[in-house]
């Protein structure tokens, strides 16, 4: 089985654990993009979706979801996203697609958040994808050299503006035994806007697209 195959197969498992007529949270990324085009295709779907980035909201609206503003409905009951790395404590590494800020506003916000991965995305300890840090582009520099202090290697992912204006670093070389600490340290950063470590608010259900079927774990 292939990688998109697997997406595939792990969007409709997550499509299984959303109640027609809620309202829910949509990530970003190629896993949610098959998690959308599975939502569009159900009979009785969602009321509306709060997204996590401006290509999402996009997809939702083609796809005749109407995309609501998080400010004005208070919570809501469940957040899909993926992850560019997972561990089995179900702590992740998010921001490959430069939308980590929103995503963990969302994630926050949502009383449930379900993660969904194929199974090359688990790892036993976090790092091996570089750590995405979305900076205030005056900071940048000096982001960089606190977070060489703490061990990395960050590299400018130059050409890439988030929706929210700002930059990313990309750090290599970070062996993350300690996620929530971590995840503490560089957000006290000075033009730090935030870190693709969601080990604070990790995902309460993470399922695992396997060639045998899904794999689910829980918090």
């Amino acid at each position: 089985m292939n990688q998109d195959e697997k997406k595939k197969r792990v969007a409709l498992a997550a499509l299984e654990k959303i109640a027609n007529d809620s309202i829910i949270g949509v990530g970003t990324g190629s896993t949610v993009n098959f998690f959308i085009e599975a939502l569009a295709a159900r009979r009785g779907g969602v009321t509306g979706a709060v997204s996590s980035s401006e290509s999402s909201s996009a997809r939702l609206r083609a796809a005749g979801i109407e995309v609501l503003d998080l400010n004005s409905i208070g919570g809501f009951d469940t957040y899909i996203d993926g992850a560019d790395e997972a561990n089995r404590r179900l702590e992740l590494i998010k921001g490959g697609g430069a939308a980590l800020t929103r995503e963990k506003i969302v994630a926050a916000a949502a009383r449930r958040f379900i993660c969904i991965v194929d199974d090359s995305k688990v790892v036993d300890v976090l790092g091996r994808f570089p750590l995405p840090v979305e900076v205030i582009p005056m900071a940048r520099s000096y982001v960089a050299r606190e977070l060489v202090k703490l061990g990395g290697t960050p590299i400018w992912r130059e050409g890439v503006t988030t929706d929210n204006g700002n930059q990313i670093l990309d750090v290599r070389g970070l062996s993350i035994t300690d996620p929530v600490g971590l995840e503490t340290e560089i957000n006290q950063i000075a033009g730090v806007v935030a870190v693709g470590l969601f080990a604070r608010r990790p995902a309460d259900v993470l399922l695992i697209a396997r060639d045998s079927g899904v794999e689910t774990l829980t918090r």
